[in-house]
């Protein structure tokens, strides 16, 4: 199952990620490719936890990522 996810630069340094479908889904890494590789451990723990909560597994629909550039 494939899923969205969001790469923000931290602050300290280094990359956060986001799963928008999976609310408090989220990891970090100092590079984007540590990153991913966390992300990608941090979806299945949480899977896990919901399939063990019988909760029903969400898949990624469509979800649409843009930028929009505004004056200021």
């Amino acid at each position: 199952m494939e899923y969205t996810v969001i790469f923000h630069e931290a602050e300290e340094g280094g990359y956060w990620v986001d799963v928008p479908v999976l609310p408090g889904c989220y990891s970090q890494g100092e590079t984007i490719e540590e990153a991913m590789k966390n992300v990608e451990e941090a979806i299945e723990v949480h899977l896990e936890g919901m399939k063990e909560e019988h909760l029903k597994v969400p898949k990624d629909s469509g979800f649409v990522v843009g930028r929009v550039a505004v004056p200021v």
